[in-house]
Formats: structure tokens, C-alpha cells, sequence
């Protein structure tokens, strides 16, 4: 489905010249791939997942780790004193203190787990939201979690983002559609939105390539 609509904007781009069209699509565009990229990656964790599971019981992890993970699955929230990180880590909690580290800086964290069933997982988080304490930040470790504990600088104040980047990102999307629907209700709403605004030539324009990229969609799932 995802897919199918990144294939519909990238037509729509192709046949329009309009700015404010190409723009507002251009956005659209970004959003799909994000959309695309994320569950790619969740198939992968998953995949990883199962695979270690079915690891033998009997199996003893070697002393030295083989390659390093990226970790990208974590949840967050937070109090009036601390953000909170959570990443999950089947196993994590029997491997030895001294082999979850974390690192903190005033804008960022980065999280190292050494010698976890034979590899070594990584996260780094830069330029966060808003200032923290070193001092006071810190970590622990549960079963099969790492909770990551951000010292906020200004208590009791709310972060909206855990980092700038997200921020910018989401803020820079607002204008164009909601970002609370999937991606196909996104692009009807952009391109509703664009064409009820728009001058009769831009009205021409979408309806010329709305119904261009319909008929090479059409085309092309008859040829399978």
C-alpha cells in the first residue's frame, strides 16, 4: 500500500511544474519513504529477534563480540525530573554491570552493551530537545530493558521531541496535513487542500496528473 502511494506522488511530480504542488508533494514524498524505512527496519529487529531466540539454550556467548548493532526501537517519556529511554534487550539483564555503559553530555547520550549473545548493540542520541544534568542523569538496567535516565536542566518543563531534529521535522510538516493519519489519508489532504485553494490553472494541472498517474497505475496492474 505504501509502496503504491510513493509510486503515485513520484508520477504526480513528474507531470506537475508547480511549485507550491511540487512542494507540498515533496514533503508527502519524504513522509511515505520515513514510513517505508521504519517498517523495513521493525521487519529487521524482529527477524533479528526470532533468530536469537532460537538460539540453543546450551550455546555459551564468545568473549569477544562479533559485530555491533544499531539499536533504532526505543520508547520514551517523562516526569516533571527526568526523560526516560527505554530499550528492550532480551538477555540484557544477565550480562555483567561493568558491560552497559552510557555516556552523557549536556545534548546527548550514547548507550554501548558489550558481549550481548555474542554482539555488541549500540544507540547514540545527539542534539536532544533541551539541556540535561550530567550528574544527575543515569541508567538501569531491568529484565531484558536499559532504562536511560535524562536529568532535565529545567524541571517541570514539558519536552514535546526528544530531539531538535525531530522537532524541525515535525513542525516543518504541520502546515501540510495532519500528522496523526496514515500516509494515504495524508496525500488525499494535501492534494484536497491544494486543489480547493488553487487557481483554475492549478486545478487543471492536478487533474491532468491525477489522472495520468491513474491511468499508468492501471495500466501497470493489468500487465501482472
Amino acid at each position: 500500500m505504501l509502496q503504491k502511494d510513493l509510486e503515485e506522488v513520484k508520477v504526480l511530480l513528474e507531470k506537475t511544474s508547480r511549485k507550491r504542488v511540487r512542494d507540498a508533494l515533496t514533503v508527502e514524498k519524504s513522509k511515505i519513504e520515513t514510513e517505508i524505512k521504519n517498517k523495513m527496519q521493525q521487519k529487521s529487529q524482529r527477524k533479528a529477534e526470532l533468530l536469537d531466540n532460537e538460539k540453543p539454550a546450551a550455546v555459551v556467548a564468545p568473549i569477544t563480540t562479533g559485530y555491533t548493532v544499531k539499536i533504532s526501537n526505543y520508547g520514551w517519556d517523562q516526569s516533571d525530573k527526568f526523560v526516560k529511554i527505554y530499550i528492550t534487550l532480551t538477555g540484557v539483564h544477565q550480562v555483567p554491570t561493568e558491560n552497559v555503559q552510557v555516556h552523557f553530555t549536556e545534548r546527548s547520550f550514547d548507550l554501548l552493551v558489550k558481549n550481548l549473545n555474542g554482539k555488541s548493540y549500540s544507540m547514540i542520541v545527539n542534539n536532544l530537545l533541551k539541556p540535561i544534568s550530567v550528574e544527575g542523569s543515569s541508567k538501569k538496567v531491568k529484565t531484558d530493558t536499559v532504562l536511560i535516565l535524562c536529568r532535565k536542566k529545567a524541571e517541570n518543563t514539558r519536552w514535546d521531541y526528544l530531539t531538535q531534529v525531530e522537532k524541525e521535522c515535525k513542525e516543518k510538516e504541520k502546515p501540510s496535513y495532519d500528522t496523526e493519519t496514515d500516509p494515504s489519508e495524508g496525500l488525499m489532504n494535501v492534494l484536497k487542500k491544494i486543489y480547493e485553494d488553487g487557481d483554475d490553472d492549478m486545478k487543471r494541472t492536478i487533474n491532468k496528473a491525477w489522472v495520468e498517474s491513474r491511468e499508468k497505475q492501471a495500466k501497470g496492474d493489468t500487465e501482472f
